[in-house]
């Protein structure tokens, strides 16, 4: 699985990806976690809101936080 938190470096973006990295420990799901901080790639995703969460290719959320337990349904379902 290839998960990747897109942002610019703000708080906001920080956040989402030690929240994601709290979530794959709750799920105990292992993935392959990066952070994109290039506008042209986060665009590319057609995100136009950071921070946004991305698995498997998939934008699960944009410009918001989801919380760390719902980033883990996400990430269970995904994994089956």
């Amino acid at each position: 699985m290839k998960i990747a938190v897109l942002g610019t470096g703000c708080t906001k973006c920080n956040k989402l990806f030690a929240l994601t990295e709290q979530a794959l420990s709750e799920a105990g799901v292992t993935a392959e976690l990066e952070k994109i901080e290039s506008i042209d790639q986060i665009v590319s995703y057609g995100v136009l809101m950071t921070p946004a969460l991305v698995i498997d290719g998939e934008v699960k959320c944009a410009g918001k936080l989801p919380s760390a337990t719902r980033i883990a349904e996400w990430l269970r379902a995904a994994s089956q």
